[in-house]
């Protein structure tokens, strides 16, 4: 697939997905179109996977009758070998094509004699018995609630049942149309236009945003810094995991990645999280996303992990119950991190996660470099005790959805090949403004990539600080104190402005002059008169 052709299905599923755009808001109809795009992907994934078992017998999934007993035996045969390589199963008369087809054929008419299909308790059915065909398996907890926040009875989708069947329908019906084009396992259409449509909906839903969403560049950053060194990771975590996009982007950046392990506290998130995993074709095994509060209920914290990525909310509460104070993650600092700004648990957290070889970068605001109190103190901690800091990147404000705040990127390594310095490089100019958004560039990011891996100071961009000269800030780690960015202003010539100004008198004498010569033959008194000229 070229390029343009990626675009036109971007666009093309844009279009579709604004079918649903005057009857909610964005976050709303981004839960609908996104699961009728993951409802498809399911059933043409199961007809791929059927046809190559049925080749041999000159027999096509979609065209078998479950109802008569020789198809019924071979939809079972076909059920228990997906279920045990897709995860999932899809009757024939469950397929999307089958069910898009029936909506949009006229066999039915109602009161006013109009014809029509009515297929929403069919599909109700069919999304509940996708999660159903995976009852007892190891892909159970994968599927289990997927489609929960696919409310076909909603009043947003229509005022009458009619309404609602004939906008689903004309979804379906053009979404049909499209060719995912699965049949390609080196291009990852589908999986890329997914995520064009998460970031199209990040950009319209405000605040809410910053809870499903990182900006592709900022996840294409962090994804370098953490595989700069190794690209095969077996374990990969994003403790505050969203919607998946930046476990997704560090598995494109890395050669291999054995396991990726996310949470998420949002269940709406969750569910899009674990569709975002399937339709980039990880399998089931493959990935571990569990809901759960990550501060207060860690569902992974026996693990270490060889890379971690992070975005967390920014200065969110947390409970900061002393009880925490005996919990492994927390305890060695002495101190937790303020109920009022979460930026430093969450730090702790992945730290106390990361592996003695692994490394990890996360993305917090600028306040976390320079708050005293108990921050200052787990700061300190961090650098004098662990010395697991490993580099400090600022990063342009208004870069994320949501807030204008400036933030920074910091790097975390157990093992550091520098255990002497901290490289603080100061990327804040480093965008280019496209609205009313900033945006980090390809260029951008190599550049900074490239500063991380050179480690050198360049001239008002990076500089590697000796960990005497932190402490001599009394580990105040902001960027300004590091990296010197004084622009000096260009000297002014006052002999050049006297001449100017003398240039301009002779001028302005000129043109009383000549003001004066017209007011004596109108009769009148210059204006300037009074004031002595």
């Amino acid at each position: 697939m070229t390029e343009e052709q990626r675009r036109q299905l971007q666009q093309q599923l844009w279009n579709i997905a604004n079918t649903l755009r005057g009857k909610m808001n964005a976050d709303e109809f981004r839960d609908y179109i996104l699961g009728f795009i993951f409802y498809k992907y399911l059933s043409e994934k199961v007809v791929r996977f059927a046809d190559s078992i049925l080749e041999q017998d000159g027999l096509k999934f979609a065209a078998l009758d479950e109802h008569t007993e020789d198809g019924a035996e071979i939809v079972q045969a076909v059920h228990d070998a997906a279920v045990s390589e897709l995860g999932y199963f899809l009757k024939p008369s469950e397929l999307f094509h089958a069910i898009a087809m029936k909506g949009n054929s006229q066999a039915d008419s109602d009161a006013d004699g109009e014809q029509y299909n009515f297929i929403l308790p069919d599909l109700t059915r069919i999304l509940k018995n996708i999660e159903q065909s995976t009852l007892g398996t190891d892909s159970a907890d994968d599927f289990s609630n997927l489609f929960e926040d696919l409310d076909l009875t909603s009043s947003k989708l229509g005022a009458t049942e009619k309404a609602k069947n004939a906008l689903v329908t004309k979804v379906l019906v053009h979404l049909d149309k499209i060719d995912f084009s699965l049949a390609d396992g080196t291009a990852d259409v589908l999986g890329d236009a997914y995520e064009y449509l998460i970031g199209e909906f990040a950009s319209g839903a405000g605040k809410k945003a910053g809870e499903f969403y990182t900006p592709q560049p900022v996840s294409t950053l962090l994804a370098k810094l953490v595989t700069a060194q190794n690209k095969n990771i077996k374990k990969l975590y994003d403790p505050t995991c969203g919607s998946g996009s930046l476990l997704l982007r560090v598995k494109r950046e890395a050669d291999h990645v054995d396991k990726i392990y996310g949470q998420e506290l949002n269940r709406t998130t969750y569910n899009l999280a674990r569709m975002n995993m399937i339709l980039h074709d990880v399998h089931y095994a493959d990935f571990d996303i569990c809901q759960e509060d990550t501060l207060e209920h860690p569902q992974h914290r026996d693990l270490r992990f060889d890379a971690i990525v992070a975005n967390p909310p920014f200065s969110a509460h947390w409970s900061a119950n002393p009880l925490f104070m005996s919990d492994d993650r927390f305890s060695v600092y002495g101190k937790l991190a303020p109920s009022s700004k979460a930026d430093m648990a969450f730090v702790q957290h992945m730290v106390y996660q990361l592996a003695e070889d692994g490394a990890m970068a996360v993305v917090l605001p600028h306040g976390v470099l320079f708050r005293g109190a108990a921050e200052g103190h787990i700061r300190q901690y961090l650098i004098e005790q662990m010395n697991c800091l490993d580099a400090v990147i600022g990063l342009p404000a208004n870069i994320f959805y949501g807030t204008s705040i400036p933030t920074c990127v910091l790097v975390f390594k157990k093992c550091r090949r520098n255990p002497d310095n901290i490289l603080f490089i100061d990327a804040s100019q480093a965008f280019d403004k496209v609205k009313t958004q900033n945006m980090l560039r390809p260029a951008h990011i190599h550049k900074i990539v490239e500063a991380y891996l050179a480690r050198t100071g360049q001239d008002k961009f990076s500089h590697v600080a000796s960990l005497e000269t932190i402490k001599a800030n009394d580990y105040n780690l902001n960027i300004p104190r590091y990296v010197d960015t004084f622009e000096a202003e260009a000297e002014i010539d006052l002999n050049a402005i006297a001449g100017q100004l003398k240039a301009l008198e002779a001028q302005s004498q000129q043109t009383d002059a000549i003001i004066a010569a017209f007011c004596q033959e109108l009769g009148i008194t210059p204006p300037f008169a009074e004031s002595g000229k």
